[in-house]
């Protein structure tokens, strides 16, 4: 069961995944009220951050807790590996091809 003392325990802690890499900071969590469970932490994205390489200027993103792995002084995540190079240039092409 989630308290208010559980969410306010999860707020700015910093974000980190299971290699070690920096995502951010949780700024939000999303409750799914019908079962009192924790549905998702939003991680605000920092420039020197994990995310910020993926998504560039996009100021958050939602993590499924499914991915949260552990909660201490830190919250760690399953690793999102970055796409190569080859897979970025291959996306633009065929968002650009419509």
């Amino acid at each position: 069961m989630v308290t208010t003392q559980n969410v306010m325990d999860l707020m700015a802690k910093e974000v980190f995944t299971e290699k070690g890499y920096y995502a951010g900071r949780v700024s939000d969590v999303e409750l799914d009220l019908s079962k009192f469970r924790v549905r998702a932490i939003v991680v605000e994205i920092v420039k020197e951050g994990l995310f910020s390489k993926i998504l560039g200027s996009k100021k958050g993103v939602i993590v499924p807790y499914s991915m949260v792995r552990a909660i201490g002084d830190i919250v760690i995540i399953k690793h999102v590996q970055l796409p190569t190079e080859e897979e970025v240039e291959k996306e633009e092409v065929t968002q650009g091809s419509f």
